[in-house]
């Protein structure tokens, strides 16, 4: 009688990142900022890779592909994220819901596999540069690309599907500011610890196989690099590292915090800010950490801007 009377829930509601005015134009203003930031920054990476003949390279097509995963991953998530600030009903439907946590872990789940291509670069760069052009073709190129977004498809089709199988007929507010898995899960009218564990599992092997590929790149490089005689050698090859270690850093850190570290499911709060973190703020940091501290890239800037204003 009781499983009868239950409803099937329609929308979630999303209980927001602050309810204090003077928060919400501080916070709103904010992430207007940083979000134009991030399609300006991305969009004018991919734009100065695309005109400019010198970065027809394939260190650069991987770095356009990243600045396109961080574009839509970012827009997955912040123009929702900035309609609700204001709204007293932070509402989303149960298929908006699940279209959102689609799109958001498939940018994530394929920025990660594509961080262990460019690492596969660097690697065969500074290891293997006579062999560098030859193994690194146009196809293989296309191919360390393309792979990365089938992994990630597969994968974030299987733990959406997961998710969104159980039932929801109880409570439907959601402790976040978008649908995410711990708190979705926190709301079933099932017992998920199954699907947790089968979640844990590809999340991990998502994280761990793509983790993998850059340690092991990685390693290799760093002997690479201890072996070579010349000062100058060994500084040229740490700053062609630098820049993708920064992004990996960054993205890697802030996942681990939310959804590995020991307690991570207990902690709403602390997750949220680190969330809004990796959603809305990593996007923006990585195109100007490639400009930043890419001297190819600043000079095509120079390149690009000369050609235009003569």
């Amino acid at each position: 009688m009781e499983d009868q009377n239950q409803t099937a829930v329609t929308e979630f509601l999303f209980l927001g990142l602050t309810d204090q005015l003077h928060q919400q134009i501080l916070l709103f203003v904010t992430l207007v900022f940083v979000y134009l930031v991030t399609l300006g920054g991305n969009l004018g990476m991919i734009t100065l890779i695309w005109m400019d003949p010198r970065l027809h390279t394939p260190m650069y097509f991987f770095l356009s592909h990243l600045s396109f995963v961080d574009m839509c991953s970012s827009s997955s998530i912040a123009p929702k994220v900035l309609c609700d600030i204001f709204a007293e009903k932070k509402g989303i439907s149960f298929l908006g819901c699940a279209a959102q946590m689609w799109f958001l872990g498939l940018f994530v789940a394929t920025e990660c596999f594509l961080l262990a291509s460019m690492a596969y670069d660097r690697y065969l760069a500074i290891c293997k540069p006579l062999l560098y052009s030859q193994i690194m073709s146009q196809r293989v190129c296309v191919q360390l690309v393309m792979g990365p977004y089938a992994v990630a498809l597969m994968s974030t089709m299987t733990h959406t599907t997961l998710t969104f199988c159980l039932p929801f007929c109880g409570p439907n507010v959601i402790n976040h500011f978008f649908c995410d898995v711990s708190p979705l899960l926190s709301l079933a009218c099932a017992d998920t610890s199954v699907i947790k564990l089968v979640l844990f599992t590809l999340a991990g092997a998502v994280g761990v196989l793509s983790g993998l590929i850059i340690m092991v790149s990685y390693v290799c490089i760093l002997v690479a690099i201890l072996r070579l005689q010349s000062a100058g050698g060994r500084r040229k090859a740490f700053s062609t590292c630098s820049s993708h270690l920064a992004a990996v850093s960054i993205l890697y850190g802030t996942l681990f915090f939310v959804y590995v570290r020991p307690g991570s499911g207990s902690s709403l709060d602390i997750n949220e800010v680190v969330s809004l973190f990796y959603t809305v703020v990593t996007p923006m940091l990585n195109p100007l950490i490639y400009s930043l501290r890419n001297k190819e890239v600043k000079n095509a800037f120079g390149r690009t801007g000369r050609f235009y204003l003569t």
